[in-house]
């Protein structure tokens, strides 16, 4: 007989490991046979971080060696006084001059550096304008067969053939471009595709073109660049039956392993091709790239009279508005009074100006696309001589010099430079130094030359001097005893705790150590 399940035993689940004395699960357990120490015996623990202690010690050392050398390295830069009258010429006058245009120079570009970076912060864009040409052309329609018969006579078979192609290209203009009567009457040319099969496709054609100014300076700015999104509206259906008339195109994101945009999303002309052989009109809707532009509500537009606007940009004009008026609260500066239009913002009669923010961002919204209006001709007459519609478009690109200040600052040559100059200015201090140095000596010369025993006399009397207020047998100036106790004794109100006293020994520890 089968005895029930409940009465086998579990299989014995494995549990917490064991712990050492007052549960510490590092404590060190017995090695039994075929066992193995898990870790490095505490004597070779106890090794390793005393080496990692003394590494550290010695790390330290040496880094407060290498800042007290660095401290006690001389800075000076100026010749000493009374240098003219040892010398021949006007030198040391033509080295100060040079030393004030250095400062003034130093001076210009340590604003300019702060007024690029500034600028490479802010991220400035300026305006520019992105000239844009409309042009269809016609393929199979019936005034183009070879054995076309006559519009009047009644044949009413198909042309299932007739088709156009819609061609959208657009350029970054330069200011030479704007100025140019050429560019703004003549089209520029746009090659043909070798074969139809490649045209029958919707979507972006690469053409080759002269490259504009900007070109020169870094990356070209395509057509593509300052879109997002691309569709085509048509007044009706006029295509043929199985066509699809709807044209969309919009940019694809950037790949992880590339910053860069795809092909697709990198060109200059844009063309689709559908069927039909009537004349009609269709819009063209252009989605801008822009995040930080948004479009403003009619209620906001009142009061800063933009129709788009960043958000620093609503909010610094719905504040010089309140201050235009006079809005602000007498008492309180942080709260302000609504007139007709603010009430329309804020929603109640006051305000509160840290919370302008809050109040302006449900009146922002995205921007709305840009609509161009284009008719598609398929008769005869217009294509004996076409003519492109042209459209102007105001759009924001990064500025140039933008780009020229980050080559700047990531340019190798500005770290060897630097690496120069600060070469050259020891170079500079050591001379100065040495310039000190025998002017020093050419005192002492000079003062020995005129009166040699008075000079010696004195020079003597001032080392024996010197030497008496080291050993404490010197007398003050009144004749008081230098062995006192007021010599004697230490500490922070001491003789030699005065500011005299410390001044001469941060000279004396600053000297190297063969001058002391």
């Amino acid at each position: 007989m089968m005895q029930p399940q409940q009465q086998y035993r579990g299989y014995a689940q494995p549990g917490p490991p064991r712990q050492g004395h007052h549960g510490n699960p590092n404590a060190r357990r017995a090695i039994g046979p075929g066992m193995v120490p898990s870790g490095p015996h505490p004597h070779q623990q106890a090794a390793i971080n005393s080496a990692h202690m003394a590494q550290q010690q010695q790390a330290a050392h040496h880094q407060a060696e290498q800042a007290k050398r660095k401290s006690r390295k001389p800075t000076d830069k100026s010749l000493p006084d009374g240098l003219d009258e040892c010398i021949i010429g006007d030198v040391a006058q033509r080295y100060r001059d040079l030393r004030d245009f250095e400062r003034r120079l130093d001076a210009t570009m340590t604003r300019k550096r702060l007024d690029i970076a500034d600028m490479m912060n802010r991220n400035m864009k300026v305006p520019r304008t992105l000239r844009i040409w409309i042009t269809n052309t016609v393929e199979d329609q019936p005034w183009q067969s070879a054995d076309a018969v006559g519009l009047d006579s009644f044949d009413f078979s198909n042309n299932t053939n007739s088709s156009y192609r819609v061609k959208i290209e657009g350029r970054l203009l330069d200011a030479d471009d704007m100025n140019d009567d050429e560019e703004k009457d003549e089209p520029k040319q746009i090659e043909k595709a070798e074969s139809d099969d490649k045209m029958d496709t919707d979507g972006p054609t690469k053409t080759q073109q002269p490259e504009p100014a900007s070109a020169k300076q870094g990356q070209r700015s395509r057509f593509s660049h300052f879109f997002k999104q691309l569709t085509v509206d048509f007044d009706r259906n006029m295509g043929r039956v199985g066509s699809d008339p709807v044209v969309e195109w919009k940019k694809p994101d950037k790949t992880p392993a590339s910053a860069t945009l795809p092909a697709a999303a990198d060109f200059d002309v844009f063309t689709f091709k559908r069927n039909g052989d009537e004349t009609q009109n269709i819009t063209i809707n252009l989605f801008r790239d822009e995040d930080e532009v948004f479009s403003v509500s009619p209620e906001l537009y009142d009061i800063i009279d933009e129709r788009e606007a960043t958000r620093q940009e609503a909010v610094m004009g719905v504040w010089e508005y309140i201050r235009a008026l006079n809005l602000q609260e007498d008492e309180e500066k942080r709260n302000f009074r609504c007139d007709e239009l603010l009430r329309k913002i804020v929603g109640r009669d006051s305000g509160y100006i840290p919370a302008l923010q809050e109040y302006i961002l449900p009146h922002l919204g995205p921007l709305n696309p840009i609509k161009l209006a284009y008719t598609i001709r398929v008769d005869e007459e217009f294509h004996r001589n076409p003519q492109p519609t042209i459209y102007d478009v105001r759009v924001m690109v990064d500025d140039g010099l933008r780009a020229q200040a980050v080559n700047f600052f990531q340019s190798p040559e500005l770290a060897g430079i630097l690496k120069e100059v600060n070469l050259l200015d020891e170079q500079l201090i050591t001379l100065v130094q040495a310039i000190h140095n025998s002017k020093v000596r050419h005192d002492f010369l000079s003062s020995l030359a005129k009166d040699p025993v008075n000079f010696v006399r004195q020079w003597l009397s001032s080392q024996k001097r010197d030497t008496e207020v080291i050993m404490g047998e010197a007398t003050r100036g009144g004749g008081e005893d230098a062995t006192g106790d007021e010599w004697r004794r230490g500490g922070r109100d001491s003789v030699w705790g005065s500011q005299n006293a410390r001044e001469s020994v941060a000279v004396m520890l600053s000297k190297p150590p063969g001058h002391r």
